[in-house]
C-alpha cells in the first residue's frame, strides 16, 4: 500500500478518504474545520498540518465545494511546487476551471486527472460511487487501484480532465430534471388524494427504474429532507455549470430557465435553503412558483 493526501472532508470527501484508510492506505488528511480531521485520524489516518502537506504525496485527492474553495487551495505557487507528483480533483467544478489547472499543472511537471463522481454520502461510504476519469490514460491507470477501492466502476471519459466536468454537470441536469418532474407530479396527484410514497414507488417500480426516482422519490414523498445529502446552493451551483456547458457547446436547453427559477425559489425560502437539494420538489408542493 501507499501513502496519499486527501483535501476536503465533507460528507462526500469523508466517505472517500474513509474507503482509502480502509483499503490499507496511509492517508494524509486536511480539512478546513477539524471535526472531520479528528474522526478520520481516530479510523487510522494522519492528520496533516497544512493543505501543502497532503499534497506532498505523490499521489493526492481533493474534494472541495466549488471553485472558490478550489483556487484558494491551487493557487499558482501551490501548483508550481507539485513537480513530479499526481492530484486527482474530485470535485465539481466548472470546466474552465479545470482546464486551467490542467495548463498549470503541465507548467510545473505534474499530472492532473478530474474524477468527479455520481453518488450520495452514503454510498461515498460504500464504496459504490460512480466515477467519471479523465486525464493522461497511464496516470489513470496507475489510479485504478484507488480508484477500484472508491467506486464501483470508473467511466474513462478520454484524455482533456475537463471533459469529466462537463459530463459530471450534464448528469446532474438530468437529476435535477428528474427531482423537478417527481416534485410536480407528487404535487399533482397528492391533491387528488394519492399517497405520495405509493405514487413514487409506481414511478421507480414500473416506467423510471434507477437510483435517481427511487431514492429521491422516497425522500420526496417523506419529505425527508435533513440532513442533506446534497446542499441546495450546490445544486444550484451544478445548475449553474451545466449552463456553462451548453453555453460553450451553443446548446439551448428549453427547460433550464425554469430550473433555475425554481432553484432560486428555494435558496430565498427560510426554511427550504437549508435542505438537501431534493426540496426543490416543495417549490410545487407548497405553490411557491
Amino acid at each position: 500500500m501507499s501513502t496519499v493526501g486527501f483535501l476536503g472532508l465533507g460528507s462526500m470527501g469523508s466517505g472517500i478518504a474513509g474507503r482509502l484508510v480502509d483499503a490499507g492506505h496511509e492517508v494524509i488528511v486536511w480539512n478546513r474545520s477539524s471535526g472531520s480531521v479528528a474522526a478520520l485520524v481516530d479510523r487510522g489516518a494522519t492528520a496533516a498540518r497544512d493543505a501543502g502537506e497532503a499534497l506532498s504525496a505523490d499521489v493526492s485527492f481533493s474534494m472541495l465545494a466549488n471553485d472558490e474553495a478550489v483556487e484558494s487551495v491551487f493557487d499558482p505557487v501551490t501548483v508550481a511546487g507539485l513537480a513530479g507528483r499526481t492530484h486527482v480533483m474530485m470535485a465539481s467544478i466548472s470546466p474552465a476551471l479545470a482546464d486551467r489547472l490542467t495548463s498549470q499543472f503541465e507548467a510545473a511537471g505534474a499530472v492532473y486527472v478530474a474524477a468527479p463522481v455520481l453518488g450520495r454520502p452514503e454510498i461515498a461510504k460504500a464504496g459504490q460511487l460512480n466515477i467519471l476519469a479523465a486525464g493522461p490514460a497511464a496516470s489513470v491507470e496507475r489510479l485504478e487501484p484507488y480508484l477500484a477501492a472508491i467506486g464501483t466502476r470508473t467511466w474513462r471519459l478520454g484524455e482533456r480532465p475537463f471533459v469529466a466536468n462537463a459530463v459530471k454537470a450534464a448528469v446532474n441536469y438530468n437529476i435535477i430534471h428528474a427531482m423537478q418532474a417527481i416534485g410536480e407530479t407528487v404535487a399533482m396527484t397528492e391533491r387528488q388524494g394519492v399517497d405520495p410514497a405509493l405514487f413514487t414507488e409506481l414511478l421507480s417500480s414500473t416506467l423510471f427504474g434507477g437510483a435517481v426516482y427511487a431514492v429521491y422519490g422516497d425522500l420526496i414523498a417523506r419529505r425527508q429532507y435533513t440532513p442533506p445529502g446534497f446542499q441546495m446552493v450546490l445544486g444550484r451551483k451544478d445548475l449553474g455549470l451545466a449552463q456553462e456547458v451548453a453555453e460553450a457547446g451553443g446548446v439551448r436547453p428549453a427547460t433550464l430557465e425554469a430550473l433555475v427559477a425554481v432553484f432560486d425559489r428555494a435558496l430565498a425560502d427560510p426554511e427550504l435553503k437549508d435542505f438537501d437539494w431534493s426540496a426543490i420538489a416543495e417549490v410545487s408542493r407548497r405553490d411557491l412558483i
